[in-house]
């Protein structure tokens, strides 16, 4: 067996803590060897083995480290993922994957000229709902879909002093759900025909965007994408309808909250959804519905398929062009608002 890789992990905060830093631990062939934090104590708290540098050059300076995972703020991603790359890294950058379309080629260009392994944290691929609504598709349950609808709402009527959600480069609302409900869409069909976007800012005192309403239009579909921060009733992730039926699903993927309670991935009811979605179809002119079988998630796919990429030669599992085709449609969507008009993906 080789030996493990040795994983130094840029950023604390919410993202690096409850995330990057319990998978990256529980994924085998991964050690979270180093973080970048200013606060020592917090990350020994929960990681005493791991070495604490507050300077990302002293751990992109060490040999012992083989690859770097950038969960610090949107506004920094590029600047570590190069420096990073430039340092013979492998790097793996949290969603979004930069700011601007023009950052997300300079760090591919950066990733193919040192020959090193780059993708983004697309870990929504994983979500139990997702993977359910992907078999349902791909097994042509709902027949030709004629209606795709993604919402990942929220109710957060307070705006709080953070910066994501403060008017800077990479913040609010479209740069945070944005790139996972386009990823998704993405994943199911491909690149659309063109973009419709409707990006606002809805609560008092908001910032930044806090709601966004998103059309992809293809040949013979739509996909609908929203989020909102004033929605304390509703609950829809997924409604899908196709010539065969439609799909319906409540509630979001658990694996969030089980990492938020501390629920080490993998152990006994990792990833199960605790709502299973509702089939509803059409038999001999009647209306039905049933419980639809539902996957079961696992982020730790993701860090797996980036171990045996780095060690194996395997596909990554979200690709630098898949990263570039997401940041292309946050760049188109913010044009479609702007101008209020269909803008064509071309």
């Amino acid at each position: 067996m080789p030996a493990p890789l040795n994983v130094a992990l840029v950023g604390y905060g919410f993202v690096g803590k409850v995330f990057h830093a319990p998978l990256i631990q529980a994924t085998d062939g991964l050690v979270l060897h180093t973080v970048v934090s200013r606060d020592a104590g917090k990350v020994h708290a929960d990681w005493p083995g791991a070495l604490v540098t507050p300077e990302t050059q002293h751990a992109f300076a060490d040999p012992a480290v083989d690859l770097v995972v950038i969960a610090s703020p949107n506004a920094s991603h590029a600047a570590l993922a190069i420096a990073a790359l430039a340092r013979g890294k492998h790097v793996v950058v949290d969603k979004p994957f930069t700011v601007t379309l023009e950052e997300a080629a300079a760090v591919v260009d950066t990733a193919r000229n040192a020959d090193r392994v780059l993708s983004v944290f697309q870990n929504r691929r994983w979500d139990a709902d997702f993977l359910t609504v992907q078999r349902l598709i791909a097994d042509g349950e709902l027949g030709r879909v004629a209606e795709f609808h993604s919402h990942f709402d929220r109710f957060r009527p307070v705006v709080q002093d953070r910066w994501r959600e403060r008017d800077e480069p990479g913040g609010g609302l479209w740069y945070d759900l944005g790139p996972h409900l386009l990823d998704q869409a993405v994943q199911l069909f491909g690149l659309p025909q063109a973009i419709t976007a409707d990006i606002a800012r809805l609560r008092d005192g908001a910032l930044a965007a806090d709601y966004f309403d998103v059309t992809l239009r293809y040949q013979h579909h739509r996909a609908i994408l929203h989020a909102g921060t004033l929605v304390a009733g509703n609950g829809l992730r997924f409604a899908v309808h196709g010539t065969r039926g439609s799909y319906l699903k409540h509630g979001l993927d658990v694996q969030e909250d089980q990492l938020r309670a501390g629920v080490v991935p993998g152990s006994a009811g990792w990833g199960v959804d605790a709502r299973a979605g509702e089939r509803v179809h059409e038999r001999d002119g009647r209306v039905s519905a049933e419980v639809a079988h539902a996957e079961t998630g696992d982020y730790r796919h993701y860090y797996a398929g980036i171990r045996d990429a780095i060690l194996h030669g395997r596909p990554v599992p979200v690709t630098p062009q898949q990263a570039i085709d997401v940041m292309r449609l946050i760049e188109l969507g913010l044009q479609s608002s702007e101008e209020r008009r269909e803008v064509p993906f071309a």
